[in-house]
């Protein structure tokens, strides 16, 4: 493989460097925003507050130097009700909603970046290869089963659907390989017929289903309502080690868009390549899917926007559009908790809403070609 000079790799960092802290800094405006946002109003340097005070009660509690606290912050800490009231909404309530949301914004646009990098087509989106369906159908025979269908109703949801969607992704591989090669079409022909599938089997378990059919239709539209730091921390894990593969993988990327026979001579591995991007993005929309169920159109525009506002060097896309992913995630389900408050729209239709226009905006650019 060619080696990059030393001085091309700082002229990347450079590059990559204004952009990242900007939308370093403006991921960290919109999270404050969205923490202060709510039936109950709260101040900037309250949510700012509240959060420091929760973050030192965590790390106490994890080393053992002070007992588990009631609330955020122990008496001693918030000694007026307003301030104990404040800690309690941000730390336990909207924190970790807003925390989720940006962790599965970041994990969809990653894993979009990573599909359409390895498919080399700016329509692929986190669900071309039936993720989306085969979580789907799991996590409604979860909600169906209960604990009365052994191993799938014990599990819960969450890694049920985390189960569906990688067994799935591991299925359309396996039906796409030509022995020690993965084709793309084949893949993707793969992935739409066994996703036919099983969303005619989640449709059929919304018909037999009665008193759970709303809430399977609530998670099938994506919502972030559960949200818990439980959920973060299931989350995190899956979404680091599927960070960490794609961008070691970026410049290969790059190498792959002058098509695989080019890259092959370039040194690159394209057939352990687009395995390894495509385990690696499956593991990210998995772990999204776990916790917020199936939100769309994420991954489809926010790598597709920063493409045109940046690029396509993945080693600049990849990290932006986790960034941006994640602001935008954050945006939609403070739109979909507050427009129609008291009541919440499912998120993935304010996903829908901004992302159905665009992809029709992109067809028409990508016709006019």
């Amino acid at each position: 493989m060619s080696v990059v000079p030393v001085s091309a790799r700082r002229v990347g960092v450079r590059r990559l460097g204004g952009p990242l802290a900007g939308s370093v800094a403006a991921l960290a405006l919109v999270l404050v925003v969205a923490a202060s946002s709510g039936s109950v109003p709260v101040g900037a340097g309250e949510v700012v507050a509240a959060s420091a005070r929760g973050v030192e009660a965590a790390l106490r509690d994890l080393v053992g130097s002070a007992p588990q606290p009631d609330a955020v912050a122990p008496d001693a800490v918030a000694p007026d009700a307003r301030q104990r009231v404040v800690d309690t909404i941000v730390w336990q309530i909207r924190l970790p909603r807003v925390t989720l949301a940006a962790l599965v914004g970041a994990a969809l646009a990653l894993a979009g970046a990573g599909f359409q990098g390895v498919f080399r087509n700016p329509l692929a989106d986190p669900y071309l290869l039936g993720a989306a369906s085969g979580a789907g159908f799991a996590a409604a025979l979860a909600m169906l089963a209960g604990g009365g269908l052994g191993l799938l109703g014990g599990l819960g949801v969450p890694a049920a659907a985390f189960l569906g969607a990688g067994l799935t992704v591991a299925v359309v591989v396996l039906l796409a390989r030509r022995g020690w090669s993965l084709p793309v079409v084949p893949m993707v022909l793969a992935g739409v017929v066994v996703g036919s599938c099983l969303a005619a089997g989640t449709s059929f378990l919304l018909l037999a289903a009665r008193e759970q059919a709303a809430s399977i239709l609530t998670w099938l539209l994506g919502s972030l309502a559960f949200a818990s730091w439980e959920r973060v921390g299931s989350m995190l894990p899956p979404l680091l080690l599927a960070a960490i593969v794609l961008l070691a993988a970026a410049r290969a990327l790059d190498v792959l868009q002058l098509g695989e026979p080019a890259a092959a001579q370039l040194g690159v591995h394209v057939e352990g390549l687009k395995l390894s991007v495509v385990a690696a993005a499956t593991l990210a929309t998995a772990a999204a899917v776990s916790v917020a169920g199936v939100i769309g159109f994420v991954g489809l525009v926010v790598p597709h926007a920063v493409r045109l506002a940046l690029g396509p060097d993945h080693r600049r896309l990849l990290p932006i559009a986790a960034l941006w992913g994640a602001g935008f995630m954050v945006l939609a389900d403070l739109v979909a908790r507050t427009v129609i408050a008291p009541a919440e729209l499912p998120v993935g239709v304010v996903t829908a809403l901004v992302g159905a226009p665009f992809f029709l905006v992109l067809l028409r650019r990508r016709s006019a070609a």
